[in-house]
């Protein structure tokens, strides 16, 4: 047992019963918000749906993080809510329609569904009161950031994916095939999904994405968003796994040709959670590519 607190905790302590003082209202956040560490998280309207989102650190850069299939701001990106820089930068993690808390509605994926993910997204961003926003986009939500980058640039700060891809192959559809039933998932994986909504949700709703990303196979070139990669105009950085199961590297390489001046970065021992596996390089690279000044 500890002999005496230490002087953070009393610190802490005195601001706390500061703000309990008659007549003094409670911070929200509670006192950890003096240290610039705590995180807020709330629902605000956007689209005719409830958004549910996290927000950290009081910089000037504002970054949104965006989630991959049936993710969440809490279970994608626990390493980058708490450690990327606060004193740079406003760090927003949200849960898409149907996903995590933004539940009512259920998720369902029309054909157009990255389109309105990337519309929902850019709109929450702007009922916040953000003026210009980055974006970190995994999986998922990389080909989010793909389609908000290209269809509303003039809000696009710049935008780092990894594990996204611009169409559909035959190989991926097979990919895909082994990841519909969830029960064959490894426990690791699969306990915090099945934590955050419960088995059936879970399950049923796995199964419909793979039916809703096979849509694009009957599309011409099974394409999801190659033809607007052109349109893109924000510094872009693409991280990609080599040892990513889920997405092979030539789904990087296309969107690196086609997004003009974007960069390729490679992890050697990166899979497809690189950014959870290697979160000390993850972040670093992010925070030093959204510094850099432009030419």
């Amino acid at each position: 047992m500890d002999a005496a607190p230490n002087s953070s905790v009393l610190r802490r302590l005195r601001i706390l019963l500061s703000a309990l003082k008659p007549g003094n209202p409670v911070p929200r956040a509670g006192p950890a918000a003096a240290f610039g560490t705590s995180v807020t998280s709330a629902k605000v309207a956007v689209n005719g749906v409830h958004l549910h989102y996290q927000q950290a650190g009081e910089g000037e850069h504002a970054v949104l993080l965006l989630p991959g299939m049936l993710g969440s701001g809490e279970t994608d990106f626990g390493p980058q809510i708490k450690n990327l820089n606060k004193k740079l930068f406003t760090v927003v993690a949200w849960d898409p329609r149907g996903y995590g808390h933004s539940r009512p509605p259920d998720r369902d994926f029309p054909v157009d569904f990255f389109e309105r993910d990337a519309k929902d997204a850019v709109d929450l961003m702007k009922t916040l009161k953000f003026k210009k926003v980055s974006l970190l986009g995994w999986s998922d939500g990389g080909i989010t950031s793909l389609i908000a980058a290209a269809k509303y640039p003039s809000f696009i700060n710049k935008m780092v994916i990894w594990g996204a891809n611009a169409y559909v192959t035959d190989e991926d559809e097979k990919i895909y095939q082994g990841i519909r039933d969830v029960s064959k998932w490894s426990e690791k994986t699969r306990k915090p999904l099945e934590t955050l909504y419960g088995y059936d949700y879970f399950a049923k709703t796995c199964e419909k994405w793979v039916d809703g990303i096979k849509q694009f196979k009957r599309l011409p070139d099974g394409n999801i968003c190659g033809h607007l990669l052109p349109l893109i105009q924000c510094p872009t950085l693409i991280v990609h796994g080599e040892k990513d199961p889920l997405v092979p590297r030539f789904h990087a390489d296309f969107i690196h040709k086609h997004v003009r001046g974007s960069r390729l970065h490679l992890i050697r021992e990166g899979k497809h959670n690189l950014h959870l596996r290697f979160a000390d390089e993850f972040n670093k690279l992010a925070e030093d590519f959204l510094q850099e000044k432009g030419p």
